[in-house]
C-alpha cells in the first residue's frame, strides 16, 4: 500500500473513532454501520480518483458529488431520478428531512430515537466532517489541521451530552488523530529513501519535519501552535454556545437562567412523549411515585407536568415561556369563574430515586407548591420545572389544587374566548392535510355549541369511530402521523390526544395537550400508586368561564369526566374537603392492585404496580449476570489498554537481553539487541536515535546528554565496542555481560531525569511506535507477496511464509 493510501486509511479511521462519541446521543447504534459503510465509498472514491490522478479541486469536487449521491440512495431514493439521480425533488425532500431532523432534536431527550431526520444529519455530518478531514489530511497532505474538523464533531457530541461525555470516547478520539499524525509523519520522511527511525542531527535540506540546529521553529511546528490555540478555543467556545440551545437533546443544559428575579429567565420545554411509547410498552412496571390525598375520588386526579401548546406541522411542543420563582399562592387559574363548583384538596407526592424529570407532576389546577429545592414557575402552562439540574429523584412535596367541576351547561353556555388567547391556540401548520378539517367537520355537523363539538370529537376517538388502542403501533406526532392514524384508526394517547386537539384547533376551540400520569391505582392503607404505565397525554380545550378542560379521547385509558359525558347528568359538587391532618409526604404501607382489575386493563397498563416498592428505599430488580460480565470486562479493558505500552516494552526487553543460545548467531543477535535496548532506552529518556552516526558516536552522544557517569558510562562505551566487533571485526569475540550493562545504562539514564520524565519513559515510552513501523513492514511484505503471486497459483504458498524484511 502506498502511503497516501495508508494516510486515506488512517482518515477514514480517525473519523470513525471520533464518530463513535455521538452513539450516547441515540437509542440505536446501527447509524453508525451506515455511515461506516458510506464514508469507505467516499473514501475510496477520493483513493481512486487520486490515483487517476485527477487535479485536487476535481477530486473533491468528485466526493462531494458521491456523498450526494449515497445520501439519496439512503434517504431519498424513491425522490430521485432512476432512484439514483438526485433532482429538484430529491433537494426538496432532504431539505425538508433535515428540518424534521431539526425540530426532532429540539424534542427528543438523549439517547433520541434514529428517526430518519436526525439520521440523516448524524450520517450526513459524519460524511462532511470525513470528506474535510481526507481533503485536507490526505489530498493536501496536511494531516494537522484535519484535527480541527475532528475536534468540532467531538465537541459537539460532548456538547449535546451535557458535558458527561465518557473518558472512553475521548481516548478513542485522541487514538484517531495521533494515528493520522504518525502516518502522516512516517508518510513524509518515507519520501527521503528510508523509514525514519529518529531525528537526525542535520535534517536534509528542503526537509520540513525537523528543526534547524538554532531552534528556531519551522513551519509544522509554527501550524501546529496555531492549530493548538485554535483547538483551545473551539474547546472554550463551544461549551459556552451549546448552553443557548435549549431543548431535546440538550434537555437540562441552559433551560433557565436561574436568576431567581421576578420574571426572569426563560423556558424551553423538552417534548416528554419521547419515553411514553416506551414506558407503556416496559414489562416491569416500576412504581414512579406514590401519593396520600385528601380527595375523597382520585378519578378526576390526573398529575400533570407539562402542557405542549405549539403545533407546527412536524410536533407539538411548549412554547418559550418566562419563568420565574414559585410564589407562596399561585395565581387564580385564566378564565376560572366563581360560579363553576370549586372542590380545593390537599395532596401529599413521594416520587422514587429513579424517577428523573425536570417538570414536577401536579394535578391542575395547583395552587399552592410546597417544596424543596430550585424550581420556577411558568404561568402560562401552570408548571414547575427544575432550575440548574433540579429534578425529581426523591423528590417530597405537598400541593393544594382545585377540582373543578363544571356542569355541562356551563361549558355549553360559554362565551367565545378571548381574541389573543383564541389566535393562539387555534393555530395550524398550513401543511395541514385537508382531511383533517373535514373529518372534524362530518363528526360534528350536529353540534349546536364548542361542548358539543368536543363532546362528539372524543366520543368519536373513544366509541364510535372504531379506532383501537395499540401501544405497538409506530409513534409520531407530525401532520403525517395524524393523517395516518385518521386512516389507519390505530395508536395510542399520543395520537389520540394530538389529532382531537388538532381537530378542535381546525373547529376554532382553542386546544392543547398535557402530558402526565393518570390517577394510578390506590392501595388499602389510602396512598395511591403510580407507575410507568399509567404515562398518559390527555387534551385541553378552553373554555372561557371554566378554563383549560380535560378530555378523555383514548379508550381504556383515565376516566371521562362528568361534562364531557353524553347525556350525562350533571353531579352537584361535594363539599370541599379539608387535607388530612395524619397525611406523610412518605407513604408506609404498599398499596396492593385493585380486585376490579381485569386481564385486558392490567395488558393495557392500567392497575399500575401489582407490588410496588416503598419509596423510601427504592430498589430495582438487579443486574444480571451478563451485565456484570460485561461491566468487568469493560473496567479490566479500561485498566489494561493505558499499560499496553508498558507491557510491550517490557517484554521486547526481556526478549532482547535473554540468555539465546551460545551459537555463534545467538551471540550476534545478543550484541545487537543489547544495543538497540540501550538506543531505545535513551529515546524513551528524551534522546531520539540517529542512525546515521556510528555506534562509538551514538555511545558519545547518549553519554553526553544523558549526563552519564562511572559505570553506566562504561557500559554504554562497551556495548558500542561489542556492537563495532559484530558489525566489522571478520571473527569477532563473544563480549560477557552485556544485559548487565544494558540495566546500568538504564538506570544511570533514570537518575538523570526528573520525575515526569520518568513516568513518561515507564507509562508512555517513545521507542513504542516501532510497533506502528513493524506492522506496516508486514503489510507491505503481504501485499509485496500478494502482487507477486497473484497470476501464478503456485505462488500462492509464499503467502504463507514469515516477512524476510528485517523488522524494527
Amino acid at each position: 500500500m502506498s502511503g497516501r493510501g495508508r494516510l486515506a486509511l488512517c482518515a477514514y479511521a480517525a473519523t470513525l473513532m471520533t464518530a463513535a462519541a455521538l452513539l450516547p446521543l441515540l437509542d440505536s447504534p446501527g447509524w453508525l454501520v451506515q455511515a461506516a459503510v458510506l464514508l469507505a465509498i467516499q473514501s475510496g472514491v477520493g483513493a481512486a480518483a487520486r490515483r487517476v490522478p485527477l487535479a485536487r479541486p476535481l477530486t473533491v469536487v468528485l466526493q462531494l458529488l458521491v456523498a450526494l449521491v449515497l445520501l439519496t440512495l439512503a434517504f431519498a431514493r424513491e425522490q430521485a431520478v432512476l432512484g439514483v439521480i438526485p433532482g429538484p425533488t430529491t433537494f426538496t425532500w432532504l431539505g425538508d428531512l433535515l428540518a424534521a431532523g431539526g425540530q426532532d432534536i429540539g424534542q427528543f431527550a438523549t439517547p433520541a430515537p434514529a428517526t430518519d431526520g436526525i439520521r440523516l444529519m448524524v450520517i450526513g455530518g459524519v460524511l462532511l466532517i470525513g470528506l474535510l478531514v481526507d481533503v485536507v489530511a490526505v489530498t493536501f497532505r496536511s494531516a494537522a489541521p484535519a484535527g480541527l474538523p475532528l475536534l468540532a464533531m467531538y465537541s459537539v457530541a460532548a456538547g449535546l451530552s451535557g458535558g458527561g461525555a465518557n473518558w472512553l470516547w475521548f481516548l478513542l478520539a485522541a487514538s484517531g488523530y495521533l494515528l493520522l499524525l504518525l502516518t502522516e509523519g512516517r508518510d513524509r520522511l518515507s519520501q527521503w529513501g528510508r523509514v525514519f527511525r529518529g531525528a537526525p542531527a542535520k535534517p536534509p535540506r528542503g526537509a520540513r519535519a525537523f528543526e534547524p540546529d538554532d531552534g528556531a521553529p519551522q513551519a509544522p511546528v509554527r501550524t501546529g501552535r496555531r492549530i493548538g490555540a485554535l483547538a483551545l478555543g473551539v474547546a472554550l467556545v463551544v461549551p459556552a454556545a451549546l448552553p443557548a440551545l435549549d431543548g431535546g437533546l440538550l434537555a437540562g443544559v441552559g433551560a433557565t437562567d436561574g436568576s431567581g428575579s421576578e420574571g426572569g429567565g426563560t423556558i424551553t420545554a423538552v417534548n416528554p412523549l419521547v419515553s411514553l411509547q416506551d414506558n407503556l410498552n416496559q414489562s416491569d412496571n416500576r412504581e414512579v411515585m406514590r401519593y396520600r390525598t385528601s380527595a375523597q375520588s382520585t378519578d378526576d386526579l390526573y398529575l400533570r407536568f407539562v402542557a405542549l401548546d405549539r403545533f407546527d406541522g412536524t410536533t407539538w411542543k411548549s412554547s418559550e415561556r418566562k419563568v420565574k420563582d414559585v410564589p407562596d399562592r399561585l395565581p387564580q387559574p385564566p378564565g376560572l369563574s366563581a360560579a363553576v363548583k370549586t372542590t380545593e384538596v390537599r395532596t401529599n407526592i413521594s416520587a422514587a430515586g429513579y424517577y428523573e424529570q425536570n417538570w414536577l407532576p401536579l394535578p391542575y389546577p395547583a395552587t399552592e407548591v410546597s417544596i424543596d429545592g430550585r424550581w420556577r414557575f411558568e404561568p402560562e402552562g401552570r408548571t414547575v420545572v427544575g432550575d440548574r439540574g433540579e429534578d425529581t429523584r426523591d423528590a417530597r412535596y405537598s400541593v393544594s389544587s382545585l377540582l373543578v367541576e363544571p356542569t355541562a351547561a356551563q361549558l355549553a353556555d360559554a362565551p367565545p374566548a378571548p381574541p389573543k388567547l383564541r389566535r393562539e391556540y387555534t393555530k395550524v401548520p398550513d401543511t395541514l392535510p385537508a382531511v383533517v378539517k373535514e373529518t372534524a367537520e362530518r363528526v360534528t355537523k350536529n353540534a349546536a355549541n364548542d361542548h358539543e363539538r368536543a363532546v362528539m370529537l372524543q366520543d368519536w376517538f373513544a366509541t364510535s369511530g372504531g379506532f383501537t388502542y395499540d401501544t405497538q403501533v409506530q409513534s409520531g406526532t407530525g401532520v403525517n402521523a395524524i393523517t395516518r392514524f385518521l386512516r389507519e384508526k390505530q395508536g395510542f394517547c399520543i395520537h389520540f390526544s394530538f389529532s382531537m386537539a388538532a381537530m378542535a384547533r381546525t373547529l376554532g376551540i382553542p386546544a392543547r395537550v398535557a402530558v402526565g400520569f393518570t390517577p394510578g391505582a390506590p392501595g388499602t392503607d389510602g396512598t395511591v400508586s403510580v407507575t410507568v404505565k399509567d404515562a398518559h397525554a390527555w387534551p385541553e380545550l378552553y373554555f372561557e368561564g371554566v378554563g383549560w378542560t380535560r378530555f378523555e379521547p383514548t379508550p381504556s385509558r383515565g376516566n371521562v369526566p362528568g361534562y364531557a359525558q353524553p347525556e350525562a347528568p350533571a353531579g352537584s359538587p361535594s363539599s370541599p374537603a379539608q387535607p388530612e391532618a395524619t397525611a406523610s409526604d412518605e407513604p408506609s404501607v404498599t398499596p396492593s392492585t385493585s380486585d376490579s382489575c381485569t386481564t385486558e386493563l392490567r395488558r393495557l397498563g392500567e392497575c399500575g404496580a401489582g407490588t410496588p416498592q416503598d419509596l423510601a428505599t427504592p430498589t430495582d430488580s438487579g443486574t444480571s449476570a451478563g451485565t456484570v460480565v460485561l461491566t468487568g470486562l469493560t473496567v479490566l479493558a479500561a485498566v489494561a489498554v493505558p499499560l499496553l505500552p508498558m507491557l510491550w516494552r517490557l517484554r521486547t526487553r526481556l526478549r532482547r537481553l535473554g540468555s539465546g543460545g551460545r551459537t555463534e548467531t545467538a551471540a550476534r543477535a545478543r550484541t545487537l539487541g543489547a544495543w538497540l535496548e540501550v538506543s531505545d532506552t535513551a529515546w524513551d529518556y528524551g534522546i531520539p536515535p540517529q542512525e546515521s552516526q556510528t555506534p562509538r558516536k551514538a555511545a558519545a552522544r547518549i553519554v553526553e546528554l544523558g549526563k552519564l557517569e562511572g559505570d553506566a558510562a562504561s557500559a554504554v562505551q562497551r556495548i558500542a565496542s561489542a556492537v563495532e566487533q559484530v558489525l566489522y571485526a571478520p571473527r569477532p569475540y563473544p563480549v560477557a555481560g552485556l544485559a548487565e550493562d544494558a540495566e546500568r545504562v538504564r538506570a544511570g539514564l533514570r537518575a538523570g531525569v526528573g520525575r515526569a520524565t520518568r513516568l513518561r519513559a515507564l507509562l508512555l515510552p517513545r521507542s513504542t511506535v516501532r510497533v506502528m513501523w513493524a506492522a506496516s513492514a508486514r503489510w507491505l511484505d503481504l501485499t509485496d507477496r500478494w502482487r507477486a503471486s497473484r497470476w501464478s497459483p503456485a505462488g500462492w504458498p509464499t503467502l504463507l511464509r514469515r516477512p524476510s524484511r528485517e523488522r524494527g
